[in-house]
């Protein structure tokens, strides 16, 4: 049985050698996180090759995503490197302070919390384990009590309960991070800490301008992490290609209890507007020191499996845990047995459907057919992949190969659920077209004689957007 359901993982200190990178993708990466918010540009374009060189090696392309820093909402440094805080006691966040924080006071990188907040606000700093109360804002001070205390390290980053802090979503930083991303034609951009749709519609243009000269342009995920992004959700849908549930920061902004509900819901809103979803945060944090997952982590990563998302993200884990092989085997082994549980129902997803473009129709038409022919596999040519976009959006047990002319709509698809594409020669003749593509599958064991599978394809040959026909073979 092939997975369905794809992982990200994010280069780091552990796993930033060509050797490491061969046994991840080996072991089942899809897609490569490269993180701006540590290295230089010229650290992520060297990686960036990396990827590239470690999948060929494979004989696997896998996708790049460039995950942009966002703003710096963290405290400054300490001349200790870190303080412990007591319950009850003064603590003040100083955005004026330039010498070292000790356990009364610390600076801000980010300068506009005084402005931001008022008395009686509740401020959650390390991902929500400290909690401090704002007693009142003077000048560039913020003076606060500390509720719930604890160590409190260099550069911890803060967040105002119910959202709230005006940050823009891409810094001076980040619109550099976004020409160097491009440079390497990176498939994902990923931007954090979106607001609304126009934080990604800014993001799309300076990602497109970037691309021009290498006629590039490449797919935005939105990172869900601020309360303000949740009734925007919709319209930051529409102006992106997927989201990222990003639970660790909007679990601290929303409270850890309201995460699951809300990434169901946006799990199901992204399937229902052809967009993809990567579930993030935590999914195998322990294994970031232990050889094996808890059981609440394997019980998290395949619940995501069963809601549909269309990948599932290691941070640390990966990045720099002991265990990144480990952890990407297990995380693969139990996304497979949670797709074996899952419950197809082609009739339910195409009920009150209607479809005004006929490349869509066929795409459904190609998933209706296949699931109840019990089609070995549907194969979709394409060559912008949204044939197989479309076909992805839906639950079905049969596996969806998309066969394309392009090496970046290849690399891109990596991240569809249940797609697996491949690169094929280009043909003029639409019949030549056909049998190369069932000798791809036969020569790589995916189809035998006797079995049957659907096709789609354009006629003329060769124009995104063109799929018009819809065959069922059988191989000879």
């Amino acid at each position: 049985m092939t997975r369905a359901t794809k992982i990200v993982a994010t280069l780091g200190p552990a796993s930033n050698t060509p050797e490491m990178l061969e046994r991840l993708i080996r072991a089942g990466v899809d897609v490569v996180r490269l993180n701006f918010s540590h290295g230089k540009a010229q650290d992520h374009i060297d990686r960036a090759t990396m990827v590239r060189e470690a999948g060929r090696r494979v004989g696997k392309e896998v996708a790049i995503m460039a995950d942009l820093q966002g703003p710096k909402i963290r405290v400054g440094k300490f001349a200790e490197g870190k303080v412990m805080l007591e319950n009850g006691a003064p603590f003040i966040l100083d955005a004026d302070r330039t010498e070292l924080g000790d356990v009364n006071a610390v600076g801000l990188d980010y300068k506009e919390l005084p402005r931001d907040v008022k008395p009686g606000d509740t401020l959650l700093l390390n991902d929500g384990l400290l909690v401090l109360t704002v007693d009142a804002v003077r000048g560039a001070a913020v003076h606060t009590t500390v509720k719930m205390g604890g160590e409190l390290s260099n550069n911890k980053g803060i967040n105002k309960q119910g959202g709230g802090l005006t940050a823009p979503a891409l810094t001076g930083k980040d619109m550099e991070d976004i020409k160097t991303a491009m440079s390497f034609q990176c498939e994902y951009l990923a931007v954090s800490f979106p607001k609304n749709a126009t934080d990604m519609e800014l993001a799309r243009q300076l990602a497109n301008v970037a691309g021009e000269p290498y006629r590039h342009k490449a797919a935005l995920i939105a990172k869900i992490e601020r309360s303000e992004a949740i009734p925007q959700l919709e319209a930051i849908l529409k102006a992106s290609d997927g989201i990222m549930v990003a639970r660790g920061d909007l679990a601290v902004e929303v409270g850890n209890a309201a995460v699951p509900a809300l990434q169901k819901r946006m799990i199901k809103m992204a399937a229902e507007m052809d967009k993809l979803t990567i579930t993030a945060t935590q999914m195998m944090e322990s294994m970031i020191v232990n050889p094996v997952p808890t059981r609440a982590e394997v019980s998290d990563v395949a619940n995501a499996v069963l809601d549909g998302t269309d990948a599932v993200m290691l941070s640390a884990e990966t990045a720099a845990g002991k265990f990144p092989v480990e952890t990407v085997e297990q995380m693969a082994a139990i996304a497979l047995e949670a797709e074996r549980a899952e419950y197809v129902s082609i009739e339910t997803d195409f009920a009150d459907r209607r479809f005004a473009r006929i490349d869509q129709s066929i795409a459904m038409g190609a998933l209706f057919t296949a699931h109840h022919l019990g089609c070995k596999a549907i194969l979709a040519l394409t060559e912008s992949g949204s044939t197989a976009l479309w076909m992805s959006r839906h639950r079905i047990k049969v596996p969806i190969f998309a066969l394309t002319t392009q090496p970046i709509s290849q690399r891109k698809m990596a991240l569809y659920r249940n797609v697996y594409p491949l690169l094929m020669p280009k043909f003029d003749d639409r019949d030549a077209a056909l049998l190369a593509a069932e000798k791809i599958l036969v020569e790589r064991g995916v189809l035998m004689p006797g079995d049957t599978y659907a096709i789609t394809c354009g006629e003329p040959m060769g124009y995104p957007g063109g799929t018009n026909m819809l065959k069922v073979c059988r191989v000879g």
